[in-house]
Order: C-alpha cells, then structure tokens, then sequence
C-alpha cells in the first residue's frame, strides 16, 4: 500500500508542480520583458527549467511505478535517477546560459524600469512557491524520493532567489540598477550549485553505488547473531530505484543439512528484509 501511495502522491505533485511553474513562467517572462529585469528574465528562465523537471517528475515515477516483471526482475526504480539525472542536466545548462546574461547586463549597465507589478509576481512567486516547498518537502520525507527531493529543492531555492529578485527591484527606487545583474549571477550559481549535486546523487545509483557503511554494518551485525554462522565472505549491493539488493556468502557447518543450512540463510534473509533500504536480499550458504 505504501508503494502505491508513493507513486500516486509523487505523481500528484509532478502535476502540480507543472501547472503552478507554468503559471509563474507566464506571468515572469511577461513582466520581466516589459520592464526590462535581468533578475526577473532570470526568474521566468528558472520557472522555465521548473516546468521541465516537474515533466521528468510525472514521467520518472510513472516508470518507476511499473512492477518487476520478466525482462526487469528488480523492477523500474532506476527510472527516478535517470529521469533526475536529466533534470539536473537542464539545470545545469540554463545556469550557464543565465550566468552569461547576467554578466552582459552588468557589462552593458542596462537599467530596469520600476513596475509594482514587478512587486506583484515577486510575492505572488514566493507564496506558490513556499506552498509547492512545504509539500514536496513533506512528500519527500515520507517516501524518499530523489525526484521529489530535487522539486522541493528547486521550490526552496526559487523561494529565497526571487526574495532577492524583490531586493533588488526594490533599490531601483534608489537609482541602485547593478544589483539586478548580480542577483542574476546569485540565481544561475545557485541553479548550478543544485543541479550538480542532483547530477552526483543519480548518477552514483545509476553507476550501482554500493549501500552506505552503516548499513552494512547493520547487516553483519544481523548475520553475527547467528551462532551457526562461522564466517562472511562476501558482502556485496547494488541500487534498484531508491533501495537495494544485497547479496550475501555465508559459511555454516559443513556437517549440517541442506535443510538446516537454508533455514538459517532464510531466517538471515528476514531479517535483512526488515531494513528500510533493503528491497530484495539474496543470501549464498557455503559448507566448511
């Protein structure tokens, strides 16, 4: 039941997230143009990048939400880091596109025209945005989901850039232009900075990272209560979408049954499963 409701919700906010990005992109690029605000460009870009990862969000866990079958025995759950791995792509590229722009405008001193509207969007921006954050944020801790944690990423970062984007639309009024620029440069850092780490984290899982120390020790730790077990060989994991599969060599007496022998590597197994980032455990007995 946990699993369908992952999905559903995931899916649920990968809609939500585009109709809301799409709003704030309209109404940005708008104003923005009109006024001439690199730093508001900027923002209707990010919203732009926003629209595109809450796309990769709603198509990712619809992958990912298709069960093990035939020709993918572990299931589809690689489909939230590869379709992650593509949002940071986006992010990362539209950064460095900003990053130039903003440097140009700064460069050729181009001056904004004070709009309240400007104001408007900036605060219509922060509300929709710190609500999609609360969300996702919440969604996130629940499930733990890399495309739900680089949404709410990406709506906590948009909270604090366009704060910045009202500060600086704000010293227009005090003839200050130059800050509009460098919170354009602020902003496409900031997506750069996001978007490499969402870059790293997918592409670990996708390069069959293993599981962190603590689990393992964890799971030598389950295997050591097991007086019948004289010794572990081997101890070997690899990603299937947000949890693993861990593969285990075990010695046991060489004198016991068959039977005898795979209870006990059927009972460790059990336990191994109970674990939050265990998805499937295979567990090999050798007799010494």
């Amino acid at each position: 039941m946990i699993f369908t409701d992952r999905f559903k919700n995931t899916k649920f906010a990968g809609i939500l997230g585009i109709f809301g990005n799409l709003f704030l992109l309209i109404i940005k690029g708008f104003i923005g143009f009109v006024s001439g605000s690199q730093a508001m460009i900027a923002d209707a870009f990010n919203s732009a990048s926003d629209i595109f990862a809450s796309l990769m969000t709603f198509i990712g866990n619809k992958i990912a939400s298709e069960p093990n079958d035939n020709s993918h025995n572990f299931g589809h759950g690689k489909a939230e880091y590869i379709f992650s791995f593509l949002i940071s792509l986006s992010m990362i590229l539209i950064s460095i596109k900003l990053f130039i722009d903003s440097i140009l405008s700064i460069i050729n001193a181009n001056h904004l025209e004070f709009s309240i509207w400007l104001i408007v969007v900036c605060v219509v921006t922060i509300i929709t945005k710190l609500f999609l954050f609360i969300y996702t944020a919440n969604l996130n801790k629940k499930y733990n989901n890399i495309l739900l944690k680089a949404s709410y990423k990406d709506h906590r970062n948009d909270c604090i850039i366009t704060t910045f984007t009202l500060i600086s639309i704000l010293l227009t009024l005090a003839n200050i232009y130059w800050f509009d620029g460098i919170v354009g440069i602020g902003i496409s850092l900031w997506i750069f900075y996001t978007g490499f780490t969402i870059f790293i984290e997918s592409y670990n899982v996708l390069m069959d990272i293993s599981v962190d120390e603590n689990t393992k020790k964890i799971i030598l730790d389950l295997a050591k209560n097991y007086s019948e077990i004289k010794d572990i060989s081997e101890l070997y994991s690899t990603p299937s979408g947000y949890k693993y599969v861990i593969i285990l060599t075990i010695s046991v007496d060489g004198n016991l049954s068959t039977f005898d022998s795979h209870s006990i590597a059927d009972s460790l197994e059990k336990d191994i499963l109970k674990l939050e980032k265990v998805s499937n455990a295979i567990i090999h007995v050798n007799p010494i």
